[in-house]
């Protein structure tokens, strides 16, 4: 498969160097994108990047993954209206550990790579002398990063100023010293791609080349990747599949397909198939939603944690079949409000006064109502009886439960012997 007619029909080309490309990617070549370390953790956003260079190794062609342990000092201004916080080497090395992870989940015969490696051999005045010299002040200001920040109430630093120089580098020293020929990134990093093909022009007389892609937003024009609770994260260490999962499962209709096309490898053919029975008016409402969340968490996350997200999603739901064990609601205690309780505590209580104990019903007499209008849900089952008290049995692998009043509002209890 020729990549770029790949890339072209999933909608991830925004602009290229050439139109050489097309051409020159019907032989095998080396690509590259850099990730800054600004987390110990890439997010549902960073995935377009990393689907991008997925799709050239799925093509014949060596991802070069570079994780920016030098340009991660400085901090990328591209797509920022503020300088970032600068981090210390300590954090770095963390983050970039975390990314690294990220990537190899992705990419089976990448080369990885720390951009620290080459720079720190640098000195100030070397740099300037060897690498600043092909740089010129009027295209450095020209570039829209820099225009935007320029014109801000904050204006740039001198150290931001300089960060194109150093991804400038990064191209040209992977091209002389490990064949690398074509940069990828998003729609933002036009102009730091194009300072790096300028420089292997200029130092190496050859052409290198660029390609960007769109960034991941939303139909509302919102970039995707953020919830309530922050950013969807790749680790399951700092977001569980299970809320991976239900943050994709519950993506607006307008976005499903786009999101089908630049974070899967599913089918043209079956991406095609959903967007004309999502049309249709007896279409099952979320059946599309379901198959991107379980392809993208099977990505990210491997079958083994997709199956316990779909246990755990399943299992939730007030009145499920699903029987609850320990581990699903472990993996659900972090999206739901949670309450500890000693043993002594729930000995055979009343589940109404437990209700309000609790804080799910303000008053006996409401949980009552409750009750009897088939609301409560004990591990998911429906409770009736009024006079229910709980029971040893109760309690999931002697200290979980699970109460429902009403399909929304949901607790776990943690139950203590000490």
């Amino acid at each position: 498969m020729n990549v770029i007619t790949v890339l072209e029909e999933r909608g991830f080309i925004d602009a290229m160097t050439s139109e050489e490309l097309r051409t020159l990617t019907n032989q095998p070549m080396k690509v590259y994108c850099g990730f800054d370390p600004t987390s110990d953790s890439l997010h549902l956003g960073n995935m377009i990047a990393v689907m991008g260079l997925a799709w050239f190794e799925r093509c014949g062609h060596t991802p070069v993954a570079i994780v920016g342990g030098a340009t991660g000092m400085i901090g990328d201004p591209s797509g920022k209206s503020t300088e970032r916080s600068l981090l210390d080497a300590a954090s770095i090395e963390v983050n970039l550990n975390g990314i690294r992870k990220n990537l190899e989940v992705f990419l089976k015969h990448s080369v990885i790579l720390n951009n620290y490696e080459w720079f720190k051999s640098f000195s100030f005045i070397d740099f300037l002398r060897d690498i600043g010299k092909f740089f010129r002040v009027g295209p450095m200001l020209a570039k829209d990063s820099v225009k935007a920040r320029l014109n801000s109430d904050d204006g740039m630093s001198f150290t931001e100023f300089s960060y194109q120089l150093l991804q400038g580098y990064d191209f040209l020293y992977l091209y002389k010293n490990h064949g690398v020929t074509v940069q990828i990134g998003g729609s933002d990093q036009w102009g730091n791609i194009t300072a790096g093909t300028d420089l292997i022009r200029k130092v190496e007389g050859v052409s290198a080349h660029g390609l960007t892609f769109p960034l991941l937003t939303r139909s509302d024009g919102q970039k995707f990747g953020k919830s309530e609770k922050g950013a969807i994260w790749l680790s399951a260490e700092k977001l569980s599949p299970y809320e991976f999962y239900q943050y994709l499962v519950r993506v607006n209709d307008a976005d499903v397909i786009k999101m089908m096309c630049m974070l899967t490898f599913m089918d043209m053919k079956e991406i095609r198939h959903y967007e004309e029975i999502m049309l249709e008016s007896d279409y099952v409402h979320n059946s599309a939603q379901r198959r991107l969340a379980e392809e993208v968490t099977r990505l990210v996350h491997g079958e083994e944690k997709l199956q316990i997200a779909l246990r755990v999603t399943q299992g939730a739901a007030p009145g499920a079949e699903t029987v609850l064990d320990a581990q699903i609601l472990e993996s659900i205690a972090g999206d739901m409000p949670s309450h500890s309780l000693q043993k002594s505590e729930v000995e055979n209580i009343k589940l109404i006064d437990l209700l309000v104990k609790i804080g799910l019903q303000p008053s006996k007499s409401e949980a009552k109502k409750l009750l009897r209008n088939g609301g409560v849900y004990l591990n998911n089952a429906k409770i009736s009886d009024e006079n229910y008290s709980l029971l040893d049995k109760d309690l999931i692998e002697g200290r979980m439960m699970l109460i429902a009043a009403g399909k929304k509002n949901k607790m776990l209890i943690r139950v203590s012997s000490i």
